[in-house]
């Protein structure tokens, strides 16, 4: 007891104060990761219940009785809405979400595309052609006028069933349109412009230039080919020994796939710029070297499937 009857209060030893700054720190940490989770799964079924709304839309808009053209050009943009709003809420939501998301918008776009078949008559689609001479065609020349062109009946902006050609499609014949290229043997096609959307099936040792690419690419089926485009999207399927060039804004998803190689985009024409413009894609923003394979579920360990070309290896000059 101290003079003048004062009671001296016990010090609390450093060791209890330590485990009690050591629990409140816990208990902190406890209530900001219970916060951030109440966000995630609240933004998860936002996001859910905005895309089964604008899935269901879509999906009655094809199943309708318009047989105007203009409707569709509208589910069209509705469906690249659709894939927008996927690609800017994959950080937040779950591996199992994505990809059940991705089939609902690969079912949309065939849906549409199905539709579209239906409601257009088929066209003839001519395209000048030559034979493929080594490299690739340089992108600001055009190939030389054969002494007829081709034609061949597609429904369609595309090219179908060629083998061994260097091919090219202006940039008004693909601005903004829905492009399918398939059943293409040993060829090199150049696309200076902005589809809106980019089909890709049943290739083989073919390379394909395109410019940015507004909303996916869908690459199908195909084997020892290079591929050099800009998207938003790019979703690989059952494709095997190919190399992918790309700038993409979300992540690249794979399944099925084997041997595939990444790489960023060099490809480049004099107008690329602006075509970037049209497209609307973040020129700083791309995450090449990040790819989603559907078929590795474990999270520690890298997929063999696929894996970075060499700074060595790749290619820097395209003519």
């Amino acid at each position: 007891m101290e003079a003048g009857g004062a009671v001296e209060r016990p010090r609390v030893p450093e060791r209890l104060q330590r485990r009690d700054e050591e629990r409140l720190r816990e208990t902190e940490k406890r209530r900001q990761d219970r916060e951030a989770k109440t966000v995630e799964e609240e933004k998860s079924g936002h996001f859910r219940a905005a895309f089964e709304l604008e899935r269901a839309a879509i999906e009655a808009a094809l199943s309708g009785e318009e047989a105007d053209g203009e409707p569709l050009e509208e589910v069209s943009a509705r469906v690249q809405r659709l894939q927008k709003l996927l690609n800017d809420s994959m950080m937040f939501l779950a591996s199992y979400d994505v990809r059940q998301a991705q089939e609902q918008l690969s079912r949309l776009q065939a849906s549409l595309e199905a539709r579209r078949e239906q409601l257009q008559p088929k066209k003839k689609f001519t395209f000048k052609s030559r034979k493929k001479e080594g490299a690739a065609p340089s992108s600001t020349s055009q190939p030389a006028e054969p002494p007829r062109a081709k034609e061949i009946h597609v429904s369609h902006c595309g090219l179908q069933g060629l083998s061994g050609q260097a091919l090219s499609m202006e940039a008004q014949e693909i601005r903004q349109k829905d492009v399918l290229l398939t059943q293409l043997r040993d060829c090199t096609v150049t696309l200076p412009g902005s589809p809106a959307t980019l089909h890709i099936r049943d290739l083989s040792g073919c390379r394909v230039l395109s410019g940015p690419v507004s909303s996916s690419i869908f690459v199908d089926n195909c084997r020892n080919c290079v591929f050099a485009f800009p998207c938003q999207q790019l979703r690989t399927h059952s494709t095997t020994d190919s190399q992918f060039y790309i700038h993409v804004t979300s992540r690249a998803i794979i399944e099925d796939c084997r041997g595939v190689t990444f790489a960023p985009f060099t490809w480049s024409y004099p107008e690329m710029e602006q075509d970037y413009e049209l497209a609307g894609l973040d020129k700083s923003r791309n995450n090449w070297d990040q790819v989603d394979d559907f078929n590795w579920l474990a999270k520690d360990v890298k997929s063999p499937n696929w894996s970075l070309i060499p700074e060595v290896e790749r290619i820097t000059h395209w003519n």
